[in-house]
């Protein structure tokens, strides 16, 4: 899918395409290439000249295949945007953007809500667009907004954690839920930290690269203090994290602890009934039971007192606490 904008009065405007007579009749200043098809980037080849990178080239990690210039003098960058939805587990999306001919193509495989976001303030925000390298910082900004609001969402799961853990009566069940929420927001948080530092670097890059005017250069070095006001907020949650998993785990051993030393005792109360049984057996020539009125009350009577008595004595001693 192809979205093309144009800047008219200072906005950004999206205009329909169809065809490609109505991509050929354009001159946008930022295209977007959302699962493009191959009939969909050969218009974008014939009618711009640009070469789209490939989805193997796309993913490739090596800095020098991020942040280079063709030899035609398109620039070329690979930036990581965090997709954080309700539906799934957060995924970072790389996005291919080449700036050439005062023109930002960008191409990715999916919907980015960064992307949506950009092109709705675009609408309402006359004059806050210039060009493309505007429209390419401010997709940068609106990715930091978007982080620091992921950022929020694993403050609020971790609260929830929190009250969970140290309730009363915390018990396997809960533990494992917990585990769960905590696992997810660590690999949340491990995918933010990530990102930010691609956009760090990005944004660098551009920086040294002198592309900027000094506008856009203040509106760079706002974004990149910006995203070192986020690494205290990711160090910290890593911290909570682990607290939490420690101690979500120590209570999960101590509930284990309490069945096995019920398990003990159990053991050891059964023990002097089986005692009493064998003497009892072994030294009497006749049984009681049957020769005394008031034998199977006694008996029954001693069977109980040996079980009860180990269980009383241990809990006198705060063994079963």
């Amino acid at each position: 899918m192809i979205n093309v904008f144009v800047l008219q009065n200072g906005r950004l405007n999206q205009v329909n395409i169809d065809s490609r007579a109505d991509l050929e009749k354009l001159a946008p200043v930022w295209v977007d290439l959302t699962d493009p098809t191959d009939e969909e980037r050969a218009w974008v080849k014939s009618i711009y000249g640009v070469i789209l990178p490939g989805e193997d080239e796309v993913k490739d990690i090596e800095a020098s295949a991020r942040y280079y210039e063709a030899e035609n003098g398109d620039l070329h960058l690979r930036t990581d945007f965090l997709l954080d939805e309700d539906e799934g587990p957060a995924r970072v999306i790389t996005v291919a953007f080449i700036l050439a001919r005062n023109m930002l193509f960008s191409m990715h495989e999916d919907d980015l809500p960064v992307f949506r976001l950009v092109r709705l303030r675009a609408r309402s925000r006359p004059g806050s667009i210039a060009d493309y390298k505007d429209v390419l910082l401010d997709l940068y900004a609106t990715d930091a907004e978007y982080s620091a609001d992921a950022l929020e969402g694993i403050y609020q799961s971790l609260e929830d954690v929190s009250r969970s853990v140290l309730k009363k009566g915390f018990t396997d069940q809960d533990a494992a839920s917990a585990l769960n929420a905590i696992a997810h927001e660590e690999d949340l948080n491990g995918r933010i930290r990530r990102n930010m530092m691609d956009t760090r670097r990005a944004v660098s890059f551009l920086m040294r690269g002198r592309l900027l005017n000094a506008e856009q250069f203040d509106e760079a070095r706002q974004i990149l203090r910006d995203i070192e006001s986020l690494d205290g907020h990711t160090a910290f949650l890593f911290d909570k994290i682990n607290f939490l998993m420690d101690a979500t785990v120590g209570f999960i051993n101590i509930n284990q602890n309490k069945i096995i030393k019920i398990f003990s005792v159990a053991s050891v109360a059964f023990l002097p009934p089986t005692l009493i049984a064998s003497i009892y057996g072994m030294n009497f020539k006749f049984l009681p039971e049957l020769d005394w009125s008031l034998g199977y009350p006694f008996a029954l009577g001693l069977m109980l007192a040996s079980a009860i008595a180990p269980f009383a004595y241990f809990k006198r001693r705060g063994w079963l606490n």
